[in-house]
């Protein structure tokens, strides 16, 4: 089954603001957006250094991006309002919060793009971290592409910031050997981790 390809226009509104915003205050590179497939399901997984993080993954991209955020956000005064209307739908407890599994597994089964931090927190350090099991519970019971994405950057205001999406990671052999959401999960951090070591030079 295709992806639906078509931008709610919220979604349309907030990408054009925050692209305005990332290319007025940052120096934006990005690397690697054909590596997003046009259609079907796609899990796309990065790092998380910055609050900032989700609107600067999905605001240049062709395809709506349905990011997993905090549950807490969904409270906040502003986001509680957007949130939802940008298509995000909250998680609890760290990637075991089974309703959050479920939308997001229906998402990607509805050949959308599921945006998730594998981490479940932002790294204090700028270093990756060990990843959730979840991440691979969604890579092993979809048929979706597990795009890996790496933000490298500082967030400095006029600073070098750059985006980089990777060739999808092979879960085939996974697939087929029945292995473990958590061996899942870390296949797809060394996606990341060699996105990073690539491009921090």
């Amino acid at each position: 089954m295709k992806g639906m390809g078509q931008l709610s226009k919220v979604y349309s509104i907030g990408q054009f603001i925050c692209r305005t915003y990332f290319r007025l205050f940052y120096r934006v590179t990005l690397v690697g957006r054909d590596n997003i497939p046009a259609d079907g399901g796609v899990l796309l997984c990065s790092n998380h250094i910055h609050n900032l993080d989700p609107p600067l993954v999905g605001a240049f991209l062709k395809r709506q991006t349905k990011f997993m955020a905090k549950a807490e956000l969904f409270n906040a005064p502003i986001l509680k309002s957007i949130l939802p209307r940008v298509g995000a739908f909250p998680i609890r407890r760290g990637m075991s919060d089974r309703q959050a599994l479920r939308s997001g597994l229906k998402l990607l089964k509805q050949s959308e793009i599921v945006g998730v931090f594998p981490e479940g927190t932002r790294s204090k350090t700028g270093e990756l971290g060990e990843g959730l099991a979840g991440v691979g519970f969604f890579a092993l019971r979809s048929e979706a592409n597990v795009v890996p994405c790496a933000v490298i950057g500082s967030y400095k205001l006029f600073s070098p910031l750059k985006v980089v999406y990777g060739p999808p990671v092979n879960m085939n052999s996974i697939r087929e050997n029945k292995g473990s959401p958590e061996e899942a999960t870390e296949e797809i951090m060394r996606g990341i981790q060699k996105l990073l070591d690539e491009h921090r030079k």
